[in-house]
């Protein structure tokens, strides 16, 4: 079994930037597809970006392009989501994901599993 801790949230003004962490343990992450999501109060949980196996590929969001960068160390079972130029409406819970079945990515939550406890993002504008 795999957990996943996402850390890095907080408080930020708009305008400003964060990183977030997701830091896999029990089992390696280096196979998998990940992806981070993120869910706001009354709201079903979105698709943020996802991110290959290798790092080669990435997607994104319309509403994050340009301004999030998802990027992985396999040899620290972590992928990262970087966070620039942040807006009030990118405030929400974020949480990652491994997605359960390889090859293209997936946008729906129900594609993934081992969701961590996810870390607040709060963007004040």
């Amino acid at each position: 079994q795999v957990q996943l801790v996402e850390s890095g949230g907080g408080l930020v003004q708009a305008g400003g930037s964060l990183r977030l962490s997701c830091a896999a343990s029990g089992r390696t992450i280096s196979p998998y597809n990940m992806a981070w999501f993120r869910q706001a109060p009354g709201k079903e949980r979105e698709f943020v970006a996802a991110i290959s196996w290798s790092g080669g590929r990435t997607s994104y969001t319309d509403s994050v392009k340009g301004r999030f960068i998802v990027f992985r160390d396999n040899a620290k079972n972590t992928v990262f989501l970087q966070m620039n130029s942040l807006k009030s409406e990118d405030t929400a819970v974020y949480y990652c994901g491994i997605q359960r079945v390889g090859g293209t990515f997936k946008t729906l939550s129900v594609e993934y599993d081992f969701w961590g406890q996810g870390t607040q993002v709060t963007v004040s504008s």
